[in-house]
């Protein structure tokens, strides 16, 4: 498992596409710069991290850039894994797709578009896979109004109930 020298040295390896490093708790991830995605995956799959775990959607509402796709890879000969992470912005929620290269995210892609509004640039097949097709919004966003009711924040939770009095 690459320690916190290890991850810099796979950082200066991937070159200017990785932005940052994390290790936290024996976790090694890449903040990578979304068009970058597909030359990583590739270089991380030349050095023996040939299995896409998964892939997944994130909201970090508020914050912005908003949206983040996290890729799981894995090195079955050491039995390591690594985390690729990207953030995109909600205004321009576009990551190119990396169907192509890692079949296994064909339905992954399709999932993060259908509940974040992420969009895959050049994926074969990109359409709601969990939603209906007329479906309005991505219910997994953190300000996705539940039965059509405001979603409130702990942080806004007081002026609410003022509000409502």
């Amino acid at each position: 498992m690459p320690d916190a020298t290890g991850l810099e040295l796979i950082r200066q390896e991937l070159g200017d596409a990785v932005l940052d490093t994390v290790f936290f708790r024996d976790r090694a991830t890449l903040i990578v710069d979304p068009p970058g995605i597909r030359g990583v995956l590739e270089q991380l799959r030349a050095q023996g991290y040939s299995f896409m775990a998964s892939l997944h959607g994130v909201d970090y509402y508020p914050q912005e850039p908003r949206l983040g796709v996290i890729y799981e890879l894995l090195d079955m000969r050491r039995v390591d894994r690594i985390t690729v992470k990207l953030r995109v912005h909600s205004d321009a929620p576009t990551v190119e797709s990396v169907t192509e290269d890692w079949p296994t995210a064909n339905h992954q892609e399709r999932e993060v578009y259908d509940m974040f509004g992420v969009l895959f640039d050049g994926h074969p097949d990109l359409r709601r896979i969990l939603m209906p097709e007329d479906y309005e919004g991505h219910p997994q966003r953190r300000d996705f109004p539940i039965g059509g009711e405001p979603v409130i924040f702990t942080r806004d939770e007081a002026k609410w109930l003022e509000a409502r009095q």
